[in-house]
């Protein structure tokens, strides 16, 4: 008799880890439930779907529930799992069309339940005009509303990549727009020094980049007029609530199931939960930090699809593990690029570790070329043994890439010395006779 595998959430780490159980074992039988409408999309494309540089919906969905039934997967959307029996194996579910519950049997379960973006408890947030952005349906309620209404002051709570991405569709369609942050800075996991060339650049754009500044509460009639600040008011007809997320771990009250970092799911290496047979991974379970040296919370889609993956082909009967992360993030601001990865001098300076940092600015290209634009580089290595501990770039054409090998250096533990002679490749339209890392590199 075969054995049956269920998997809670449709999204990146759910349908990867279903996928990899077919594909580790062609006879187990594979339930998939989700609340969603929608399954396997990109939501990291929904900011450019909302710009129009996506045409289509379907263009964010990798695969459908058609696509899914030839691999004898069966998905069940509209079907919310309310709690798990981990003592006798079993789930109960929510129809949320029919409104009606029922139960379902597994010998194997994976939680990937994602998360949902943190909404703050405050006046006004009942208003129309205010949004938080996670799925399909949070984008398409976004673009239904900025046809219709047609905002012209745009705030924008929170100054990390999704808000900051955001505020790019914006600013093409000539409206005014705020971005409201409480940390110091924008991007607040890069260093101060970083971030500032990233915000001058905002500011040139007629982007309001508000710091050191909290949202008190939002005030209108029907819908959001403006933003109250603990340092005034804000004139607003759009409200972006993009301050984060938390993880979805409620289902997991009851079972015993131990949380870890934020609330997120504590798993090991393998994706195991402390419970028997039941699996997590994605945006509500921990990951291991391999710098840290510790589990946290960084919830990141890239993540998400791997631990999916490991814990679809170990739930199928394999052994596989993943590693672990350093937290590297990219994101595209206009004709703007920031990358990091690793700790920054901040992290550092919290860990207790002795460190050292130094920060150029290059060009992406041989000077003569006409595509070379500027490049800021920041590296971060402890100073006694030189192993590389992060990286910092601010630039345009493409700059943000070299983030890629850095992140790689870190993940081997490899040194300044290691890395000051690499073979990099050159050609002017790609980069200087001397690459910007290099030239970074030399520096120590």
């Amino acid at each position: 008799m075969s054995k049956k595998l269920i998997v809670i959430g449709g999204v990146a780490a759910g349908m990867s880890a279903a996928s990899k159980a077919r594909r580790t074992d062609p006879n187990l039988e594979i339930t998939v439930y989700t609340d969603g409408e929608y399954i396997s999309y990109a939501g990291c494309g929904l900011p450019y779907f909302i710009g129009g540089r996506i045409a289509s919906k379907e263009d964010l969905i990798a695969r459908s529930i058609a696509d899914f039934k030839k691999q004898n997967i069966d998905v069940h959307t509209f079907s919310k799992v309310e709690s798990i029996d981990s003592d006798n194996k079993k789930v109960f579910i929510r129809d949320l069309k029919e409104n009606k519950l029922y139960e379902d049997n597994y010998d194997k379960l994976i939680i990937g339940t994602g998360a949902r973006p943190f909404v703050p408890n405050l006046d006004g947030m009942h208003l129309n005009g205010i949004f938080t952005l996670r799925t399909i349906n949070d984008g398409l309620n976004i673009i239904e509303f900025l046809k219709k209404e047609r905002p012209k002051n745009i705030s924008i709570i929170g100054g990390g990549y999704i808000g900051l991405e955001m505020a790019e569709n914006f600013v093409e369609n000539g409206c005014k727009v705020t971005v409201i942050e409480r940390a110091p800075h924008i991007i607040p996991n890069m260093d101060a020094d970083m971030a500032e060339i990233l915000t001058k650049y905002l500011l040139e754009k007629g982007v309001d980049i508000r710091t050191r500044e909290t949202v008190k509460d939002f005030s209108g009639n029907s819908s959001v007029k403006s933003v109250v600040t603990d340092q005034g008011e804000i004139p607003t007809d759009f409200v972006l609530l993009s301050i984060g997320v938390v993880p979805n771990t409620e289902i997991v009250e009851g079972t015993g199931i131990k949380l870890g970092h934020r609330n997120a799911i504590l798993v090991d290496h393998k994706m195991n939960t402390n419970v028997d047979g039941i699996l997590a991974a994605g945006d509500c379970a921990t990951v291991y930090h391999l710098i840290y040296e510790k589990d946290v919370y960084i919830p990141l889609g890239t993540t998400a699809n791997k631990q999916g993956r490991v814990a679809g082909e170990n739930a199928a009967g394999g052994n596989a593990e993943f590693k672990g992360v350093i937290g590297t993030g990219i994101a595209r601001v206009m004709e703007m690029e920031v990358s990091r990865t690793g700790l920054s001098e901040r992290e550092c300076q919290d860990l207790g570790i002795h460190y050292e940092s130094r920060k150029i600015t290059s060009l992406t290209a041989a000077h003569y070329c006409p595509t070379s634009k500027s490049i800021h580089l920041k590296l971060i290595a402890e100073r006694d043994s030189g192993r590389m501990l992060g990286a910092q770039i601010v630039g345009y054409a493409g700059a943000a890439l070299r983030i890629d090998m850095l992140a790689t250096a870190i993940t081997v533990n490899s040194t300044v010395s290691q890395l000051i002679d690499m073979d990099l490749a050159y050609s002017p339209p790609f980069s200087p006779v001397w690459d910007p890392v290099l030239i970074a590199l030399n520096q120590f």
